[in-house]
């Protein structure tokens, strides 16, 4: 788990996100309030969901993240279980919450670094890469 975490709020421009998310060379912020989760915002939203619109890039993070049925973690769950939620759930980032507040991202990065975690890694990436409907 990383517990270094660049985050953003709803109210911030999703090129303040881009710029966080060069600046980091990351590919998702989670969008937090008060500490506590509230969305995520990825690279791929900022370019489906706005720029393919011909979007501004000074719209609201909130207009462009993704809050619904959101996934969390927990700081006491073990890879297997985090790996497990996010092939269930077909995501590559796992925010981890600890009394309503986020503490940390799991990614499948994290997952991949480890080598005894590395076949938990295959494995979800296997999953979350697998459409979950007929195309």
């Amino acid at each position: 788990m990383t517990n270094h975490i660049v985050s953003v709020s709803p109210n911030q421009s999703i090129e303040e996100a881009a710029q966080l998310m060069s600046q980091n060379n990351i590919g998702a912020l989670p969008v937090v309030e008060n500490g506590q989760l509230k969305g995520i915002i990825t690279d791929r939203d900022i370019t489906l969901r706005s720029t393919a619109k011909g979007g501004n890039e000074k719209a609201k993070v909130s207009e462009c993240m993704s809050n619904e049925h959101l996934v969390s973690g927990n700081p006491n769950m073990d890879v297997n279980e985090a790996a497990q939620i996010m092939a269930q759930h077909q995501i590559r980032r796992l925010p981890v919450i600890d009394n309503q507040q986020l503490v940390g991202m799991v990614s499948l990065g994290d997952l991949a670094t480890e080598n005894e975690t590395q076949h938990e890694a295959g494995q979800a990436l296997n999953t979350i890469s697998t459409p979950s409907r007929p195309q």
